[in-house]
């Protein structure tokens, strides 16, 4: 009599995959950055008592304001975001030549309801607008941009166009 042959049922080894599976999460613990929130980066004045109330000449001033609809203000005229680095360039460059207590203010006001992301996307486009005026004089006296210049060529380019932005406290804001 012959007897018949069973047939083993195909299957997967497991066994190995408990190591397989402790292999993948120390990859993914290794190869995963966690994303740490940097905040804004500002430093902000330290107080002062007794504080002396300085006029500013209005020609000086670059009144960015941004309003609880997340409209961006510049003069009173509105304007779109991505603008506020072109027509305050100009501005800024117009005063590279004036000495230190002429120079350009840009202040950024906002609504308390605004939107954080537009208030954030206007501080950008203002810093971005200095960050241009800089490497584009730069450009013109040493023929590069302002990250290759060497520590006195930069601190050079920083008392002609220093950044000067004034962050006011959030208030009601209407247009």
């Amino acid at each position: 009599m012959i007897k018949k042959k069973k047939i083993r049922e195909a299957s997967i080894p497991s066994s190995s995959m408990a190591d397989i599976a402790f292999l993948l999460l120390i990859f993914f613990l290794v190869a995963t950055v966690i994303d740490v929130d940097t905040g804004l980066g500002l430093t902000l004045p330290e107080i002062v008592e007794n504080q002396e109330e300085v006029k500013v000449d209005p020609n000086r001033m670059a009144a960015v304001l941004v309003n609880e609809n997340g409209d961006v203000l510049i003069d009173g005229n509105v304007v779109p975001v991505f603008q506020i680095k072109d027509l305050l360039k100009v501005r800024i460059a117009s005063k590279n030549d004036l000495p230190k207590n002429k120079k350009m203010i840009v202040s950024l006001k906002t609504d308390r309801k605004t939107v954080y992301n537009i208030y954030i996307a206007a501080l950008d486009q203002i810093k971005l607008a200095y960050f241009e005026v800089r490497d584009e004089y730069a450009n013109g006296k040493y023929g590069k941009k302002y990250g290759d210049l060497n520590e006195e060529q930069q601190k050079e380019v920083k008392e002609v166009v220093p950044i000067i932005i004034s962050i006011a406290e959030p208030e009601l804001v209407k247009k």
